[in-house]
C-alpha cells in the first residue's frame, strides 16, 4: 500500500539513541546521546522535537508506547511537546503482564499520572492508539507509536502462542509478540479507515535497531543483530504509506535513515525545521515519488558507545560502507554483499583513507556523551 525502503537504517543498533534522533531530526550524537543508558540522563531540554514543532503549528500530538528519552520531570513527553502520554518512560524492556505501579521508571503513565493497568501492554498501546485516532482524526494529528514489543522479556497472550510451533520456544513466543504487535497496527490502520482519514495520513513504519539474535531474532542475510554495526544491527524494516501521494506497492534502495522521518513528516505538515541548528534528516517525499535522482544522502554515520567498550562505528557512502565493530577496520561492497562477508579494506586501501577521513571529520563535530558531562 505504499513504499518499502530496502536501504532502510536506524541511527544505532539499540533504541534510545535511535528515538532521540527520530524525534529531532538530527544525528543525535550532536547532542552527546550515544547509547541507551543515556536516557537515564535525558535528552537535552535544548533539543526540539517534531512533537513541539506539529503542536505550534495546530496538529494535537500523542505519543503511546515506550518513551526512553528522560524520565525525570524536564525530559517527559508532556514537556517536550506532546499533549498526551501513555507507556512507560524506560529503562529497554517492560514486563508485558505486570502492569502494577512500582517505581516512577517502570509505571505506566496517562499524561502525568501513574496507573495500575491490566491486560497485554502491546494490546493496551494498540487500544489507546485507536482511541487517540477516534477522538482527534477531526483535526490535523501526529501520533508517535512506539511499541515495546519485540523487546525482551518474552511474554505472549496464550492465543498468539498457539499460532507458532517451530521447535523453539523462544522463537514461538518472539513470533507470537510479533504477530500481536502486527495485529495491532492492523487495528490502527483499520482506525484511520472507519474514520475517513486514511488517505491523507502519512505513516512512517520502522524499527529502532536491528533484531537482538540472543533473543531468537532472526536477521536473514544481514550480518549479526542488535549493538552491531554490521548491517543486522543497523538496517531495519522502514515503509512509507500515503494512498493520496505516494505510489502503492513500490520498492526504494534509496539509503535513508530515521532522521528523515522528521523532515519527511514536517514536510508533508508544511511545517518549517529549526534554522538555528543543523538538522540531519532529509525529505523523502521527493525521492519516493521519483522526482529526483540525486542521492538523498553523501554519506550515513553511525557511532556507538557503552562503558569500558572501544567504540564501535560506520560510514556508508554509496555502495561502500567502512566500520569497526571489532576493534579492526573492514570495508565492504553492499550491492554485491550485502551479508558483509568479504572485507575489501586490504585490496581499497585509499578508499578506506578516504572514508576513514570522511568519518572522522563528522566525529570530530559531535559532543562529548551527554552522560558523561550530567552527574
Amino acid at each position: 500500500e505504499g513504499v518499502r525502503l530496502t536501504n532502510g537504517y536506524a541511527s544505532a543498533p539499540v533504541c534510545a539513541p535511535t528515538r532521540a534522533g527520530l524525534m529531532t531530526g538530527r544525528y543525535q550524537q550532536r547532542f552527546g546521546f550515544y547509547t541507551a543508558s543515556d536516557s537515564r540522563a535525558g535528552m537535552p531540554v535544548t533539543e526540539i522535537t517534531i512533537a513541539r514543532l506539529l503542536k505550534q503549528a495546530g496538529y494535537v500530538t500523542g505519543v503511546v508506547g515506550k518513551w526512553h528519552l528522560g524520565y525525570e520531570s524536564p525530559y517527559q513527553p508532556l514537556k517536550r511537546g506532546f499533549d498526551e502520554f501513555y507507556g512507560f518512560l524506560g529503562h529497554g524492556g517492560h514486563d508485558y503482564f505486570d502492569l502494577k505501579v512500582k517505581d516512577s521508571v517502570t509505571a505506566i503513565y496517562r499524561n502525568d499520572k501513574r496507573v495500575n493497568e491490566t491486560g497485554y501492554l502491546t494490546q493496551n498501546f494498540t487500544r489507546e492508539a485507536v482511541s487517540f485516532i477516534q477522538r482527534h482524526h477531526q483535526k490535523p494529528f501526529f501520533l508517535y507509536l512506539p511499541y515495546s514489543a519485540v523487546h525482551a522479556p518474552l511474554q505472549a497472550p496464550e492465543e498468539y502462542l498457539k499460532r507458532f510451533n517451530t521447535g523453539d520456544d523462544k522463537r514461538d513466543t518472539y513470533l507470537a509478540m510479533l504477530a500481536c504487535m502486527d495485529d495491532g497496527i492492523g487495528k490502527v490502520l483499520e482506525a484511520l479507515q472507519r474514520t475517513g482519514v486514511a488517505d491523507n495520513t502519512l505513516i512512517v513504519f520502522l524499527s529502532d535497531n536491528g533484531g537482538a539474535v540472543a533473543r531468537s531474532a532472526n536477521n536473514g542475510a544481514l550480518r549479526s543483530g542488535k549493538h552491531s554495526v554490521y548491517e543486522g544491527g543497523i538496517r531495519v524494516p522502514f515503509m512509507v504509506r500515503w494512498p493520496s501521494l505516494l505510489p502503492a506497492g513500490t520498492v526504494s534502495s534509496e539509503p535513508v535513515i530515521c532522521q528523515d522521518a522528521f523532515t519527511t513528516i514536517l514536510a508533508a505538515a508544511g511545517v518549517k525545521p529549526p534554522s538555528d541548528r543543523i538538522i540531519d534528516g532529509k525529505n523523502v517525499l521527493p525521492v519516493l515519488r521519483g522526482e529526483t535522482t540525486r542521492p538523498l544522502h553523501e554519506s550515513l554515520f553511525w557511532a556507538w558507545v557503552k562503558p569500558n567498550m572501544k567504540e564501535k562505528w560506520a560510514i556508508r557512502r554509496g555502495k561502500w560502507k567502512l566500520l569497526s565493530d571489532k576493534g579492526e577496520i573492514e570495508l565492504y561492497d553492499l550491492e554485491a554483499d550485502i551479508s558483509e562477508t568479504r572485507n575489501l579494506a586490504g585490496q581499497n586501501r585509499e578508499l578506506v583513507k578516504e572514508l576513514t577521513k570522511i568519518f572522522k571529520d563528522w566525529r570530530a563535530k559531535m559532543a562529548p556523551q551527554i552522560k558523561r558531562r550530567r552527574k
